[in-house]
């Protein structure tokens, strides 16, 4: 995959994250947990490409970490760190959940992502 073809996938990447900033305002937490997940999922892709110029077909975010972690050690405490851990898995089921199954995110949850996802799991993927 070509550098301009990875650039989508940031840019895609940072309007999901975009879109749940938003979607956060009007209320919709459902959509806005999805977003934060496809976020992360999309970032974490683009990054891999950067590093190695491909990505392992998943949609796991602890996959994903532990791939981009072969080239950042720092990286791997989103899964090692149990509070991360937490979150990601949360984040992770979000995929899932919020496409499939009746499940319902409160507005605590959503906005504790959310800030999951601004505070620690953005810096440490932006320092790949």
């Amino acid at each position: 995959m070509s550098l301009g073809e990875a650039e989508v996938i940031r840019r895609r990447a940072e309007a999901f994250l975009n879109n749940a900033s938003n979607l956060l305002e009007q209320r919709e937490w459902d959509l806005a947990v999805f977003c934060l997940e496809q976020y992360c999922q999309l970032i974490l892709k683009y990054k891999l490409l950067v590093e190695s110029g491909a990505y392992i077909r998943t949609h796991s975010l602890r996959r994903l970490i532990r791939e981009l972690a072969k080239y950042n050690p720092k990286i791997d405490s989103l899964v090692r760190d149990e509070q991360s851990l937490h979150y990601v898995a949360r984040l992770e089921e979000a995929y899932v959940a919020a496409r499939y199954l009746p499940y319902n995110y409160e507005e605590r949850e959503a906005l504790s992502l959310h800030r999951f996802v601004l505070e620690r799991f953005k810096p440490l993927v932006e320092a790949v």
